[in-house]
């Protein structure tokens, strides 16, 4: 089973989920989706897409000094992107859009300017966001490493895990339902998972 679940590690896992395994402890990243940005030789960058945070939209919104014209929008969780920068924000979306910062990955952009954000609050915003604050981040190698080690799977990237599973759930709904989507995605069940798995 090891085999079929990790990937290898020289590959890069740009536009993939890595997704904990049920052993991986770091309370940073249990139970953990991450949407990865970046992977190469310089290592890694990615945005955790199922911890929700305990503010809304309309906080950040607020602490920026934007006036949101759409109320709908202000009570859509934000999620802690990471544990590196947790005072920066990124949104994740779905068409790509001429902001003035943005990553294109595929299909996916993630932006990181102001202007977004408040083309969202005038209900001007692409279709599909997820907005997140902070990031996570491996150094040369350490992805490669903890993949070896077992603390993670990786498979593909959804728009419909990142955009389409329900934002108006508790927190831990919210976390394990995108948790175990995006393992079902390579076709694994984590709740076969051993939590010992891969460290007998």
């Amino acid at each position: 089973m090891h085999d079929t679940i990790t990937m290898s590690a020289t590959l890069s896992l740009t536009n993939q989920f890595l997704i904990a395994m049920p052993s991986l402890a770091d309370p940073n990243f249990s139970q953990s989706v991450t949407y990865i940005c970046e992977h190469n030789q310089e290592g890694a960058l990615g945005i955790v897409i199922n911890h929700p945070l305990d503010i809304q939209l309309s906080e950040v919104l607020q602490h920026m000094n934007i006036e949101a014209q759409t109320p709908a929008i202000l009570n859509r969780p934000v999620f802690l992107g990471g544990p590196l920068q947790r005072e920066r924000g990124f949104v994740i979306h779905s068409p790509i859009g001429a902001w003035d910062s943005v990553l294109k990955i595929a299909d996916i952009g993630v932006a990181s300017s102001r202007d977004i954000l408040e083309a969202i609050a005038r209900g001007t915003g692409p279709k599909h966001t997820l907005i997140a604050l902070g990031y996570a981040a491996w150094g040369p190698g350490q992805l490669e490493k903890e993949l070896a080690s077992n603390d993670w799977l990786n498979g593909p990237a959804s728009a419909s895990v990142l955009f389409d599973l329900p934002f108006d759930l508790s927190f831990n709904l919210l976390r394990e339902q995108r948790w175990h989507a995006a393992a079902a995605l390579s076709g694994v069940d984590l709740n076969r998972l051993s939590n010992d798995v891969g460290h007998a």
